[in-house]
């Protein structure tokens, strides 16, 4: 089996949740980092570890990203890191994979089910500095992936919430996440 490492700057963890009752919050994680070990003649034999900062987290309104950086939300000062470490993997289709596994955040683990889909591989340059130049140390192989989960924030201990007209709430149980990832091969097991 391949091991891949999980290029930090074209990898991003991306949510949404309900806000208001009315509208969505959209916001991300950059700097995702970890390793996957993925064949795609075999991907049953897949897993997949993987790290993001909390305290990276965006929304685009400074304000809120502090709040849900606060003991409120994701506690950063007490749990600065989210993690995903996962190797049950189920075939769903040609490219399609079910990966289950353990989701960390504020220090509270619960196994969560990833839809992944393989985008494929490719030949790549891989280009790095040196001396003020960018030099092509490549070819790299690249791979990308796409994976979608959907979580009960307050199972993970999220639960701030405030209560709008007519019994609604500000913030909605539900948190959506996207992953877009891209893999470099390492070399062989």
């Amino acid at each position: 089996m391949a091991t891949w490492f999980f290029e930090p700057g074209h990898t991003a963890a991306m949510f949404r949740a309900r806000h208001m009752m009315v509208t969505y919050v959209r916001g991300h994680f950059k700097n995702v980092s970890g390793s996957l070990v993925f064949d795609p003649e075999n991907p049953a034999k897949s897993s997949a570890d993987v790290t993001m900062d909390a305290g990276t987290i965006w929304t685009g309104q400074p304000q809120r990203d502090a709040h849900l950086r606060s003991a409120d939300f994701l506690d950063v000062e007490n749990h600065p890191r989210i993690t995903f470490r996962g190797d049950q993997v189920a075939v769903a289709g040609a490219c399609d994979y079910i990966l289950r596994g353990a989701l960390t955040i504020r220090g509270v683990s619960r196994e969560v089910e990833l839809n992944v889909r393989y985008l494929g591989q490719w030949r790549t340059s891989w280009w790095e500095e040196k001396d003020g130049k960018w030099i092509d140390k490549g070819p790299k192989v690249r791979a990308g992936f796409v994976a979608k989960a959907r979580i009960n924030r307050h199972d993970f201990g999220v639960s701030w919430n405030d209560v709008v007209d007519k019994g609604g709430v500000v913030v909605g149980n539900m948190i959506d996440i996207t992953i877009d990832a891209e893999a470099i091969l390492e070399g062989e097991v």
